[in-house]
C-alpha cells in the first residue's frame, strides 16, 4: 500500500521539471529517507456473488508494509457530542502534511481489522480496512497518480489520509455504496492527505465499489460500482472509462473531476476519446499483459490479466479466494497479513459475518475465521514489538509486559517464511499442504459452531453466542500458533541437519572488523525486482502452478500432524548431527587405541 520512496521521489522530480509552475519547493518534496523501490505492493480481489460457489460476495487481499501487524476487534462505541479525531500527516511524511482534527461520528460500528505501526509521517495505528458489523468489507491498495499531480501536492497538505479514510469507512458505513459517499463528502469538505495516490475496494453482500483518491491537493476522487457478475483485481487500484456527463448511478466523482482534466489539457471532450481515468489521472500498469517472467521488475502487476484468472476459476469458492491471497507470486516478505471476507445476505444474525485472517503473509500462516460477534483475540495475535516502529528507541512499558511475553504469531510465521523461502523446493509444498489441511478442519467445524451460535441468538442469548464464537476462534487461533511453531521447529531442524544455516553473502567495508553477520540486514537499495526480496515463488506460484492450476484441490486434514503424538523436531532430525558426532568419536577412539598399541 505505501508507495516506494525512490519511485515517489523520481515522480516528483520528473513532474517538477515538466510543470514548474505547479511544483512545490524541492525541499518540501524530498523524502525523509529513501528506500528501495518495490515491484509488488498491496493487492485486492473482488468476486461478485453470481460468480461464487456459495452465492456470497468475496473480497480478499492484503497490505504491503515493512511493519508489525496485529489483529484487533474494535467494539461498537458511542462518543460524546463534539468529539473529534486527528487526521492527516506530519512534516516527516514523503509529501509533508499537517495533522488536523475533524468531527467524529456520535456512534461508530464494531469492526475487525489488521493494524500496523509504520508508514512515514502517518500516525499509528494504521489500517487498510477489514470487516464491520454492517457487513461492509474494505481493502486499501496503492494507485499511483500521474507525476504532475504528485508535484502539485502542496506542502502542509491537510485532510484525512488513506488510513483515516479506511478506518472511518469501517466506523460509519452501512453498505459499500455508503462507504463511497462518506469518503467523497470527507474529501470535499476537509481535503485529502496523499502519499502519491491511493484507492479502496469496498464490498457488501450485493455489490462492490472502487474508490480512487488522486494526489495534487485538488480534491480529485472517483468511484465505480462493481456488480454481482463482476470481478476486479486492484494491483494497482484503477478506474477506466468514466462517463463525462453526470447522472450515471454506477459512478461517483468529485465536482471538478472532468473540468480539471480539461483545463490541464489532459483530456479533450472533442477528441472522441473516452474519459479514461487511468489514462488521464493515473500511470500505466507496471506489469505486462499475459504471463510475466519472475525476474520482471513488476511481475503480474497487470490487473486485466489477473482478472482473467479469476474468470477462469469459474464459480469461485472460499478456498479459491484464500488460495489467491496466499499465492506465492505476491504473498511474500512484504505481505503484512492476509484477509478474506465472505459476505452473505442470508445470515441468521449479522454477528455471524466472518473475516478469515492470516496473521502475516498467508504463504506461511494459517487462516483463522473471526466473526463479528467475537469479543477478543488471543494475545499471541495482539501487538508485539517485533517490527514495530520505534521499538528499538526505548524500553518496554511495563503495562505491556505480559502481552509482549506471549508468543508472537507474526514472528513465528515470519521465521517459518524465512526458512521455507530459503529452500521453497524442499519445504513449500509441505507447509502449504499442512495449512490447507488445517483450514479444511476449520471449515468442517465452522458450520456447527455457527448453527449453535444462531440458535443462541434466536433464543435471546446473545452473550452466550458471542462467548461461543470467541472461544472457538481463539482455540483455532492458538491451534494455528502451535501448528506454526511445530512446522518451524521441524523445518529448522531439517535445515540444520541437511544444509546448515546459510551465512549471509554481503560485502564488509574495508577496515571494518565486524563480520558479514553483523552488517546491515536491510534489503539493498538497488534491489528492484520482486524476486530480489524474500519470496517462495517457484516461478509461477507453487511447484504445481498458480491458483487457477490448483482449482479443485482441497486441503486434507490427514496432512495436519497430531501435535500430542509427534516427537519433537529435534528428536526426529537431531539424530543426524548427533550420530555423526558419535561416529566421529568412535573412530577417534579406535585410532587412538591402535596408535597406542603400535608404540608400546
Amino acid at each position: 500500500m505505501p508507495r516506494p520512496r525512490h519511485a515517489l521521489a523520481l515522480a516528483v522530480l520528473v513532474a517538477a521539471a515538466a510543470t514548474p509552475t505547479h511544483a512545490a519547493p524541492a525541499d518540501a518534496q524530498a523524502p525523509r529517507r529513501a528506500q528501495h523501490p518495490s515491484a509488488d505492493k498491496s493487492i485486492a480481489f473482488y468476486v461478485g456473488k453470481n460468480r461464487t460457489e456459495s452465492g456470497s460476495t468475496l473480497l480478499g487481499g492484503f497490505g504491503h508494509e515493512p511493519s508489525s501487524h496485529w489483529l484487533e476487534i474494535v467494539p461498537h462505541r458511542r462518543h460524546p457530542p463534539g468529539s473529534t479525531i486527528t487526521v492527516g500527516a506530519t512534516a516527516e511524511a514523503d509529501l509533508p502534511g499537517r495533522l488536523t482534527r475533524i468531527p467524529q461520528a456520535t456512534e461508530t460500528a464494531k469492526y475487525l481489522t489488521s493494524n500496523y505501526s509504520e508508514f512515514s509521517g502517518f500516525p499509528a495505528p494504521l489500517t487498510n480496512g477489514g470487516l464491520n458489523e454492517h457487513g461492509v468489507a474494505a481493502r486499501d491498495v496503492w494507485s499511483d497518480s500521474r507525476p504532475e499531480l504528485v508535484a502539485m501536492t502542496p506542502p502542509g497538505q491537510t485532510g484525512p489520509n488513506y488510513s483515516d479514510l479506511s478506518r472511518i469507512a469501517m466506523e460509519r458505513a452501512h453498505s459499500a455504496r455508503e462507504a463511497v459517499d462518506i469518503l467523497g463528502r470527507l474529501i470535499d469538505e476537509h481535503g485529502y492527505t496523499t502519499y502519491g495516490g491511493n484507492s479502496h475496494l469496498f464490498a457488501d453482500a450485493n455489490e462492490g465499489w472502487v474508490f480512487v483518491e488522486y494526489a495534487g491537493g485538488q480534491g480529485l476522487w472517483a468511484a465505480e460500482r462493481l456488480g454481482p457478475d463482476d470481478v476486479r483485481v486492484s494491483y494497482p487500484g484503477y478506474i477506466g472509462d468514466f462517463p463525462a456527463a453526470p447522472g450515471n448511478p454506477d459512478f461517483r466523482g468529485s465536482p471538478n473531476l472532468v473540468d480539471f482534466a480539461v483545463r490541464q489539457g489532459w483530456w479533450n471532450p472533442a477528441s472522441g476519446k473516452p474519459f479514461n481515468l487511468q489514462e488521464v489521472y493515473g500511470t500505466p500498469f507496471p506489469g505486462h499483459p499475459g504471463k510475466s517472467a519472475p525476474r520482471d521488475e513488476a511481475p503480474w502487476r497487470h490487473p486485466p490479466t489477473l482478472e482473467s484468472e479469476l474468470r477462469r476459476l469459474g464459480d469461485v469458492s472460499l478456498v479459491d479466494m484464500q488460495r489467491m491471497v496466499r499465492d506465492p507470486r505476491w504473498s511474500d516478505d512484504r505481505s503484512g497479513y492476509g484477509q478474506v471476507a465472505q459476505l452473505r445476505a442470508d445470515l441468521p444474525n449479522p454477528e455471524l459475518a466472518t473475516l478469515w485472517v492470516a496473521n502475516t503473509a498467508a504463504v506461511t500462516a494459517p487462516y483463522i475465521p473471526f466473526h463479528i460477534g467475537a469479543t477478543a483475540v488471543p494475545p499471541e495475535y495482539a501487538q508485539h514489538r517485533y517490527l514495530t516502529a520505534g521499538a528499538a528507541q526505548d524500553y518496554l512499558n511495563p503495562e505491556f509486559a505480559a502481552q509482549e511475553a506471549t508468543r508472537s504469531a507474526t514472528h513465528l510465521s515470519k521465521r517459518l517464511m524465512y526458512y521455507t523461502c530459503d529452500r521453497p523446493e524442499v519445504f513449500l509444498d509441505r507447509v502449504t499442504k499442512t495449512y490447507e489441511g488445517f483450514e479444511a478442519e476449520t471449515l468442517h467445524e465452522i458450520g456447527d459452531v455457527q448453527r449453535r451460535a444462531a440458535d443462541a441468538y434466536r433464543a435471546g442469548r446473545a452473550e452466550q453466542a458471542r462467548a461461543l464464537l470467541t472461544g472457538w476462534s481463539n482455540r483455532r487461533a492458538l491451534r494455528g500458533v502451535d501448528l506454526t511453531e511445530h512446522l518451524l521447529d521441524e523445518v529448522e531442524a531439517e535445515t540444520k541437519a541437511r544444509f546448515g544455516i546459510r551465512p549471509p553473502r554481503v560485502d564488509v567495508p574495508p577496515g571494518t572488523t565486524a563480520g558479514p553477520g553483523s552488517m546491515d540486514m536491510s534489503l539493498p537499495a538497488d534491489a528492484v525486482a520482486a524476486r530480489d526480496r524474500i519470496t517462495c515463488d517457484m516461478g509461477n506460484g507453487w511447484a504445481d502452478g498458480t491458483t487457477v492450476d490448483r482449482k479443485g484441490q482441497v486441503g486434507d486434514p490427514a496432512n495436519v500432524p497430531d501435535l500430542r503424538a509427534q516427537p519433537s523436531a529435534e528428536g526426529r532430525f537431531g539424530w543426524l548431527p548427533l550420530a555423526g558426532a558419535a561416529l566421529g568419536g568412535l573412530l577417534a577412539g579406535v585410532l587412538i587405541t591402535l596408535f597406542a598399541r603400535r608404540w608400546r
